[in-house]
């Protein structure tokens, strides 16, 4: 189907005839309305934030299996060597590997 053709000339000399029929206070009035709708209010700051607490962590070394799971004690930090000896000692005997690995615990402050 065909649309209507429309004629914008004859629609936008309709328009001005109108705009100049109108009283001169109700342009004024329109075009102050438009100037005051074009400002806008400035965008609210947004609020600076408290950084994040790092948590404290302590060191750890565990003596693991094949699964991954904990066997025997945790050792401090500075007990590595004495970790590694109890690794070697449970993986003696064809029986299944042991290593030692590291695990971080949160320290909670009472």
């Amino acid at each position: 189907m065909a649309r209507k053709v429309v004629n914008r000339k004859a629609l936008r000399e309709a328009a001005e005839a109108a705009e100049r029929d109108r009283p001169a206070d109700e342009q004024q009035d329109e075009k102050k309305v438009v100037k005051k709708a074009v400002k806008r209010k400035a965008a609210p700051r947004k609020k600076r934030t408290a950084e994040p607490e790092v948590a404290r962590v302590k060191l750890y070394w565990l003596v693991v299996n094949q699964s991954g799971k904990q066997v025997g004690a945790k050792f401090e930090y500075h007990e590595k060597s004495t970790a590694e000896k109890k690794a070697a000692e449970l993986s003696q005997g064809g029986k299944s590997p042991h290593w030692v690995q590291k695990h971080r615990e949160p320290i909670t402050e009472a």
